[in-house]
């Protein structure tokens, strides 16, 4: 009776590893939870955009010029900066930081939760799928831009050396007033036409940079990983910058026209140079057609045209997708040894 009671009893601690089993089932493919890729992505967009900013600004800049009706000569990136910082000093570099701050964080928890979420349900068991990546930062930009699109308009026009707004409130409570809703979405279907390309590239090739430099040295320590994000962010910032610039110089030209004539009682000043412009100099479009705006840009400045302000835009995503992903991925790793702590 006694051996037979003790292999019954040397039975019992099965339900330990029922225990794991609860317990290690994760939400998502990286066990993290919905909420923790949103936090982890609102900190990544935050200090990306914070302190790229400066560049940003250069990049605004050097679109608007030739947006109006006369051509300009071709301004390069030290004589744009020497210019900024000449008439306005650094704080030049700034103005609009305030509506990026609002926009950047909602706008990158939404960007990298439906990534994650995509890229699980898209991918399946091919982890490395490079069209499940490229499609999944489709759907990521079509959902975040609907959030950043407004914020990105007040920026742009604060960003300008002739912007009449005061600040942020200023400016979305007379865009409101004065043009309506509609203002602040008005190159949302640009927006995404741009940046769906741009993060088809941008996600593919940082998983497959990712992928590659990995493999390289597959037994890295973890300072060694950090450096393979930001070296596969950059890579896939630039080259994806460089292919939608022209989109972008589309963009911001809609972004920084208003909608409606200024009125004659308004200062002489701007009555001279805003009746038949936009906030910047820009031509008011007659309507927000891709197509239209393209065909405006080759007729007055040339090909050349579509790509002003490539240099800084390549110059701010390559840093920038540096900073993201390496704040991204670290962020994550944060949050998946808290869960595996807690469990």
């Amino acid at each position: 009776m006694a051996t037979d009671a003790s292999p019954k009893f040397r039975t019992v601690p099965k339900t330990p590893e029922f225990h794991t089993e609860i317990s290690v089932s994760p939400p998502t493919h990286d066990g993290l939870e919905f909420w923790q890729f949103m936090i982890a992505g609102s900190i990544a967009g935050s200090v990306e955009h914070m302190a790229m900013f400066p560049v940003d600004t250069l990049k605004t800049r050097m679109q608007v010029i030739g947006g109006g009706s006369f051509r300009v000569p071709h301004i390069g990136v030290r004589q744009a900066l020497g210019s900024i910082l000449k008439l306005e000093g650094p704080a030049g570099l700034y103005r609009g930081i305030g509506a990026m701050g609002l926009g950047a964080g909602p706008a990158h928890a939404v960007y990298f939760s439906v990534y994650e979420l995509c890229k699980e349900f898209f991918s399946g068991p091919n982890r490395n799928n490079s069209a499940a990546h490229a499609i999944s930062g489709v759907f990521a930009t079509v959902a975040s831009d609907a959030v950043i699109t407004p914020m990105d308009v007040v920026k742009q026009r604060l960003q300008l050396k002739s912007s009449p707004y005061k600040g942020v409130g200023d400016c979305v409570k007379r865009v409101l007033m004065e043009e309506g809703v509609g203002a602040f979405y008005k190159s949302y279907r640009t927006t995404v036409v741009m940046n769906a390309p741009f993060t088809a590239v941008h996600f593919a090739t940082y998983e497959a940079a990712k992928k590659g430099l990995v493999e390289i040295s597959p037994e890295s320590g973890e300072d060694e990983r950090l450096m393979v994000h930001a070296t596969a962010g950059a890579v896939a910032g630039a080259l994806a910058a460089v292919v939608t610039t022209p989109l972008d110089v589309v963009k911001t030209q809609l972004q920084c026209q208003v909608s409606t004539p200024v009125h004659w009682t308004q200062a002489v000043p701007l009555l001279v140079s805003f009746l038949t412009k936009g906030v910047c100099g820009c031509d008011r479009f007659s309507s927000s057609s891709i197509k239209d705006v393209i065909q405006s840009i080759v007729r007055k400045d040339g090909y050349h045209g579509l790509m002003r302000g490539w240099v800084p835009r390549m110059l701010f995503h390559a840093p920038a997708a540096a900073i993201c992903w390496s704040t991204y991925e670290a962020s994550k790793t944060f949050f998946q040894r808290l869960n595996d702590s807690n469990s």
